[in-house]
């Protein structure tokens, strides 16, 4: 069932029932990319999955991420009545996640952090500039063999053509605004600074092969967090939920308190 929050400027999809739980897409996907996961989840919790600011029906706000954090510290407090809720955000969704819960401390009780990070290194900085770049000259379509690449590795791409076609077709769907204005926040965000401050229970997982946000930036993150746990994902890239929906299950189960998961 979709939902309208903070005053109906966020869509979220919601299913089951329990604690709520909130999960926030990637720049390079949208909120489907959860879909293989979330009747799992709703087994347990109100498992919460919106389109960020300027994706699907979410309205886009300006600002740079600072403000898209705002507008989903919003979204949360209402999706989730008030009380403090867990949010898992990958890859754009974990920087998200996780500037919101540095300038929202009181939305969140616990933080899931998938293929995320605090702050890019040069190179990475320079790709989210040349995407931007090369969009805006010659559009998404110029761009898409390079989001897919950042998002899986070739041999997961060669082996699920359909998953892939979708996947492609789900990024072209990306307002191109929207887009160019993510890549030039994450090209000069650093939340380094911030991160000893953090008491939110954190759990960092990044997937062994991930290009886009390399596990050196989980390293980093996991480290300056002063309640933080590790895991690394092995054989997936980006988007671990997708591509091993269970395997992520059980990465993040026991910090969930989940029981054991069943397939997904």
């Amino acid at each position: 069932m979709d939902r309208l929050f903070a005053n109906g400027t966020v869509s979220a999809a919601v299913s089951g029932e329990g604690p709520p739980l909130l999960l926030f897409h990637s720049l390079l996907s949208d909120r489907a990319s959860f879909d293989a996961i979330v009747p799992d989840l709703a087994a347990s919790f109100r498992t919460i999955v919106p389109e960020l600011p300027g994706f699907g029906r979410s309205h886009a706000v300006d600002g740079g991420l600072a403000a898209v954090a705002d507008r989903m510290a919003d979204a949360v407090h209402d999706a989730a009545s008030g009380v403090p809720a867990i949010v898992l955000g990958n890859g754009y969704g974990g920087f998200v996640a996780l500037q919101m819960a540095i300038r929202h401390p009181a939305v969140v009780s616990k933080l899931i952090l998938a293929d995320a990070g605090a702050a890019f290194s040069e190179p990475g900085r320079e790709a989210f500039r040349t995407m931007a770049k090369v969009s805006r000259e010659k559009g998404l379509a110029a761009i898409t063999d390079v989001a897919m690449r950042r998002l899986f590795a070739v041999e997961f791409q060669a082996q699920h053509p359909a998953l892939m076609q979708d996947r492609r077709d789900a990024f072209l769907r990306t307002d191109p605004d929207v887009f160019r204005a993510a890549c030039d926040a994450l090209a000069s965000l650093d939340l380094r600074a911030d991160l000893a401050g953090m008491t939110v229970p954190t759990r960092v997982v990044v997937g062994e092969f991930d290009e886009a946000t390399p596990p050196p930036m989980s390293y980093e993150l996991a480290a300056a967090l002063p309640r933080a746990s590790l895991r690394i994902i092995p054989g997936c890239a980006h988007v671990p939920q997708l591509q091993s929906p269970k395997l992520f299950l059980d990465t993040i189960g026991d910090f969930l308190s989940l029981k054991q998961t069943a397939s997904a």
